[in-house]
């Protein structure tokens, strides 16, 4: 990778001009070599393998060196896989899918929006704070650098930061001229180039193919946890539990669910019924709207996580908010195969949640139902593995499911054909941790 272009500065922005001959070389693809060096790319980074197959080649010579559009189509310079070696040009292709696994173009596009950003220039500077974001730990063990990377340290920046914090930390002047060459395409920073096919040219992956394959390759980064990069595993945490909307649609819900006629209603004598009048010597009480009461039972069961627990304990502080910070109208049931506690919420992290067991949070219909006074909504926090009550519950239930996006995967119990039973008709149901958040 080495600099190709000439820079023209102006008082606006950077205007990237190509020249040489090597931009103008005549010679065709060679799609064997290309080919070769993505086989020794997924070998060296099998947990990559599933995106860097799912790109789609396309002979581009307006190129530089590589690039790619946000519709994962990998644009290639013919001169450019000519001239490198196969080993140099297995770690070009994982830089390239680096960015669209990352969102750089999504992530480009909101810093773009919420600070004002326009122009090339300021594009420029995406581009190359989202190398600097995948570089500093990408290569190395099988991969070898290609040259003229770069690097945080070659720009005097720290290692191990994302592309939103070195954005603070330099701008587009003398110091990054060696780097202007840089085009990675829309992939990287966003900005649309004039040789991409655009969103109606063909082999483009859509938004729904492009979530299935990140969250294959989260899935297979979490499965290798000690021979993956930190920056990797960092990423495939917050693939996996990225800030959804999951959690506006559950507090919606939940109140939702407590605003609903009949939920936290009561008659009371406190201030009689205009009623009260037509019928002499007669006080009738009125009805009032009293602050709702939730219980949540948390599924305790072998079959959830640690980290499903956590994420229900952080849950619980959310409901607590969605009924008006109230933690003593909010009670928390945690259940396995039995439930003979209910506890009153102080504070969440303090809350035992004894299980382990095995599943049925029919147990926890029937404690939370039975406990004084009565909730007016239950909130259930579940993987799904468990029968349901026959019957609907006199109040109203939301459900957040812990959702399980492989069934090979999931727990069995008993039965390694077991096949749970999906949350009831009478329920509201929020998908907890996928992808997209689900409604019902």
């Amino acid at each position: 990778m080495r600099a190709m272009e000439r820079v023209d500065e102006t008082s606006e922005s950077l205007t990237i001009s190509p020249v040489g001959a090597e931009g103008a070389s005549g010679g065709s693809l060679d799609f064997e070599k290309l080919f070769a060096a993505r086989l020794h790319a997924a070998r060296v980074r099998p947990y990559l393998a599933s995106a860097l197959f799912a790109l789609h080649p396309v002979e581009a010579r307006q190129v530089p060196t590589m690039a790619v559009d946000r519709h994962w189509r990998c644009y290639v310079s013919p001169a450019f896989v000519a001239r490198m070696p196969v080993e140099q040009l297995a770690g070009v292709w994982v830089h390239e899918v680096s960015h669209l696994l990352r969102d750089h173009h999504g992530r480009s596009d909101r810093i773009a929006r919420e600070h004002g950003l326009t122009g090339p220039g300021e594009r420029l500077r995406m581009n190359i704070a989202a190398d600097c974001e995948i570089n500093d730990d990408v290569y190395g063990v099988g991969l070898v650098r290609p040259e003229g990377v770069v690097e945080p340290r070659s720009m005097g920046l720290p290692a191990g930061e994302l592309m939103e914090d070195y954005l603070l930390k330099f701008g587009v002047g003398p110091c990054s001229w060696p780097t202007t060459w840089l085009d990675c395409g829309s992939g990287s920073d966003g900005l649309e180039r004039a040789w991409e096919l655009g969103p109606g040219g063909s082999h483009g992956l859509t938004e729904q193919e492009r979530d299935a394959v990140r969250f294959r390759v989260a899935e297979g980064i979490r499965g290798r946890p000690g021979s993956v990069p930190e920056g990797w595993r960092r990423w495939a945490e917050k693939a996996f539990h990225p800030p959804q909307a999951w959690r506006e649609l559950l507090g919606a819900a939940v109140r939702s669910a407590a605003a609903g006629a009949g939920a936290g209603e009561d008659y009371t004598y406190g201030r009689p019924s205009r009623r009260s009048a037509g019928v002499p010597r007669t006080v009738l009480p009125s009805l009032r709207r009293m602050p709702p009461r939730v219980c949540v039972v948390i599924d305790t069961s072998a079959s959830v996580s640690d980290a499903e627990l956590g994420s229900a304990l952080l849950e619980v502080a959310a409901i607590a908010r969605a009924v008006g910070d109230r933690p003593d109208l909010v009670r928390v049931l945690p259940c396995d195969a039995a439930a003979p506690f209910v506890h009153a919420l102080c504070r969440a992290e303090g809350i035992p949640l004894i299980g382990g067991g095995g599943t049925d949070l029919r147990a926890g219909f029937a404690t939370a139902l039975g406990s004084k006074p009565a909730p007016d909504v239950i909130v259930v926090m579940t993987d799904g593995q468990t029968p349901w009550p026959a019957t609907r519950p006199p109040c109203r239930t939301v459900v957040g499911l812990f959702t399980r996006h492989d069934p090979r995967t999931s727990w069995a119990e008993h039965d390694p054909d077991y096949v749970p039973d999906r949350p009831p008709a009478w329920a509201r149901v929020v998908e907890i941790g996928s992808s997209g958040p689900v409604r019902r």
